[in-house]
């Protein structure tokens, strides 16, 4: 009877769904008969939304309406079709996203689906099905059968491919291998020696990687610490504990990654790795494949998306249970999570810079917290706020792992300023971009046979185009900023935009031919190493190279296998990598990054320098760094010429608290965004007001509406905010004012509670909503990474 009572329990008739649009609501829909019992909690839905149909998720089930909904039924439409038979997004996926985009004060829709990899919102991506052929016979039957009728010579070989091979193989492979035509393959089959059949297709992203050995590798004692700390929590299970593992550069945290997430497997749970590169992920992810096999799945925007698919439902189906990934990669749908591990947790990288803006190292904590998992947050230079998190007493969120020496006793890199006001003057007031000590030490280097890496964090061939006549400099049309100059393509770009235009002959201001092509950037440097070393082995990494489809991969792998002397890049090559034979870095205009209009200038440039140092020297070969600058003063680059983390934590710190900056106040960041200025200034002007009011505390009054959150009591005393605790800033313009062909403003609120800094600032959100404010134009960002 009770399985008579389930069997005829109705099936959910409606459905509410949230889309990947700009706004905070739900939407109700009905579910037609034949679709009942096909839709579960994170199903994709095609559904019909305005004049055009939408994908849209679904985020609850309903037998009847709600009572206390206001929904009319009789306007309510049909879903159109259910699109997934199992859901991609896991209920736990499904709660994270959520707490993520009330967190950010983002959306639940467009949460959803930045969580998917890209490619997967769409219906169009498949499983790969293609047609295999399997033995059916065993071998006494088949030789039974072929005395009837003997077999061919090419059918006798098809039949012992098949053997060979497992007794299952590729319709297309034994074509190509046995060198014959589909005829005997399918006499085979109608004789009943084999079965044809379409089978799914795996993409894999590493079908034709060449993994590397894996050594057997002695722990240190500060490794073997560190491991048997994370160790003991992992088997305490269920239960959330976090960890910084602060290891200067090449203490080997990668191997104490490895090992916890062997100790994860061990206790029949799941790890997921965060890195913040792509350009990261070829070596961790052979690594990785070498020692767990398949059970390994790789998540990044390089894969195609028929591979993303394929591992994303992997991971859904439990086939694999380790995952790397950048930044999206945190919502993988991993079941039974028993470890998170956050490479360079520092990287502004894991920040999402665009709607829904979230920091995927801050959602690998939470996710750790929701599902009793132990996460690991590892970096030579750990981020202000994580560092201040792991000290003792109060703050004390983390617990502090620190590794002090490199493996094998190895020291770090001999780092050197070089003051380029005294190169300046010795050059007689010429521009240099790479000093005489520079010069020598890459000649000296090559001839003993080492390899170099040279780091300027500026694309193009020149920042940008001046005229010497008129003072002209050409702009992007789109944006507030020069264009940078790229001479193999003989155009000048927007890097925000990607706006080009061709390179001009003569300003096109006063159309005089003197024009300066000021300040290098990685393409520039390239061209210029080339003509002074020309028997080095020379390639540039940056995002104008790597534009082909793995490329970054093979290059990496090159320079790793010594097939390349010398590699220029930007901040790709700065962090993770592991080149033994690299005995120096040099690292030219260094400054670019100090003069920043941001609170994280000097913290980005002491983390950057202090990484693209400890590529240098990991080998049985000591290192040497030389750092060009023209502000040796500077305290980041004095503390992170001697790697001196402490140091510089402790006056940086000081800075923040004076200024009231993280990890002392929360801040949130308001940018007001349109193509018509005059329309960006109202709107700001509008938010502001609704904010002035927000926070002198008039929430009840008339021109703000009611604000309820899902789950609050009657009283909504929730929403009484001290507001006092709560400063607000602007608008003014932001520091890029034109970015995209829209203008820029921007309002910032600063407070000690972050409590009273949300509240303050929904009802601010919902008020200006209410008095006019177009909040398409209106992007919020909590925490965010910089002010620009």
């Amino acid at each position: 009877m009770p399985a008579r009572a389930a069997k005829n329990k109705p099936q959910p008739a409606y459905v509410e769904v949230v889309l990947p649009i700009p706004i905070r609501r739900a939407f109700t829909y009905r579910i037609p008969e034949p679709m009942r019992g096909q839709i579960k909690l994170g199903s994709r839905l095609r559904l019909p939304f305005g004049k055009r149909d939408i994908i849209g998720y679904a985020i609850e089930l309903h037998d009847e309406l709600p009572q206390d909904t206001d929904v009319d039924e009789t306007k309510l439409k049909n879903v159109a079709a259910v699109i997934d038979d199992e859901p991609l997004i896991t209920p736990e996926i499904l709660k994270l996203t959520q707490w993520t985009a009330d967190y950010y004060a983002s959306f639940w829709g467009e949460m959803l689906k930045a969580a998917l990899p890209a490619g997967l919102h769409a219906e169009k991506v498949r499983a790969k099905r293609r047609k295999a052929v399997r033995l059916l016979r065993t071998a006494d039957a088949l030789v039974r059968i072929a005395s009837e009728k003997p077999l061919t010579e090419q059918q006798e070989f098809i039949i012992e491919m098949l053997r060979t091979n497992g007794g299952e193989m590729l319709f297309t492979e034994i074509i190509e291998q046995a060198d014959v035509g589909a005829s005997p393959i399918n006499t085979l089959a109608r004789r009943g020696f084999v079965e044809v059949y379409v089978q799914d297709v795996r993409r894999d992203p590493l079908r034709e990687a060449e993994l590397p050995s894996r050594d057997e590798l002695t722990l240190n004692a500060e490794q073997q610490i560190a491991l048997d700390e994370i160790a003991a929590a992992l088997k305490k299970d269920g239960e959330y504990k976090a960890f910084l593992l602060h290891g200067v550069t090449g203490s080997g945290k990668t191997e104490v990654y490895v090992r916890a997430m062997q100790a994860a497997l061990d206790g029949c749970r799941s790890a997921l790795m965060l890195v913040p590169e792509i350009a990261l992920t070829p070596v961790f992810s052979r690594r990785l494949r070498a020692i767990f096999g398949k059970e390994v799945a790789i998540l990044h925007s390089n894969l195609s998306a028929g591979e993303r698919y394929d591992e994303w439902r992997r991971i859904r189906l439990g086939e694999a249970c380790v995952v790397i990934g950048t930044r999206s990669a945190v919502f993988a749908p991993l079941e039974n999570i028993g470890l998170v591990i956050v490479d360079e947790e520092h990287d502004a990288s894991y920040r999402q810079h665009e709607s829904p803006f979230y920091n995927a190292r801050d959602v690998a904590v939470m996710r750790a917290n929701m599902t009793g998992a132990v996460v690991v947050l590892g970096s030579a230079t750990p981020a202000m706020e994580s560092y201040y998190n792991a000290q003792a007493g109060k703050h004390g969120k983390y617990t502090y792992l620190h590794l002090t020496t490199r493996i094998h006793g190895r020291s770090l890199a001999d780092a050197k300023l070089i003051d380029m006001r005294e190169v300046f003057r010795a050059a007689g007031g010429k521009d240099v971009a790479l000093s005489p000590e520079l010069l020598t030490a890459i000649r000296e280097t090559h001839a003993r046979g080492d390899q170099v890496i040279i780091l300027l964090n500026r694309r193009g061939f020149s920042q940008f185009v001046l005229c010497r006549t008129c003072g002209e400099t050409i702009k992007c049309k789109n944006c507030d900023i020069t264009l940078t100059f790229h001479r193999r393509e003989n155009k000048l770009i927007c890097h925000y935009c990607s706006y080009r235009e061709q390179s001009p002959r003569v300003c096109p201001k006063c159309v005089s031919e003197y024009l300066y092509f000021v300040g290098e950037g990685t393409e520039n440097l390239e061209d210029q190493l080339k003509k002074k070393f020309p028997s080095m082995r020379i390639a540039r990494v940056d995002r104008d190279t790597m534009t082909r489809r793995g490329e970054l991969d093979q290059i990496l792998l090159d320079f790793q296998a010594g097939r390349l002397d010398m590699l220029v890049g930007t901040q790709m090559i700065a962090k993770g990598h592991d080149f033994p034979n690299v005995t120096l870095v040099g690292v030219v205009s260094v400054d670019i990054g100090l003069g920043l209009p941001d609170l994280r200038s000097a913290e980005r440039t002491f983390q950057l320098i202090t990484q693209v140092a400890g590529r240098s020297g990991r080998g049985e070969k000591s290192g040497r760094v030389l750092i060009q600058t023209y502000y040796p003063e500077h305290y980041a680059l004095r503390h992170a010429v001697r790697q001196d983390y402490k140091g510089f934590y402790a006056e940086e710190i000081r800075y923040r608290e004076r200024l009231a900056y993280p990890p002392f106040f929360v801040l949130a960041s308001i940018m007001i965004k349109h193509r018509d200025l005059a329309k960006a200034m109202r709107n700001a002007t509008i938010l502001r007001r609704s904010l002035d009011t927000a926070v002198r505390g008039r929430a009840g009054n008339s021109e703000l509406p009611a604000l309820r959150r899902r789950g609050d009591t009657d009283s909504g005393s929730g929403w009484l905010v001290d507001s006092s605790s709560v400063r607000t800033l602007g608008p003014a313009p932001a520091s890029l004012s034109r970015l995209k062909n829209e203008y820029r403003l921007q309002i910032i609120l600063k407070s000690q509670s972050r409590r009273a800094l949300r509240e303050t600032l929904d009802i601010a959100l919902l008020g200006a909503e209410s008095l006019g404010c177009d909040m398409r134009s209106v992007f919020v960002e909590i925490d965010p990474v910089n002010l620009m």
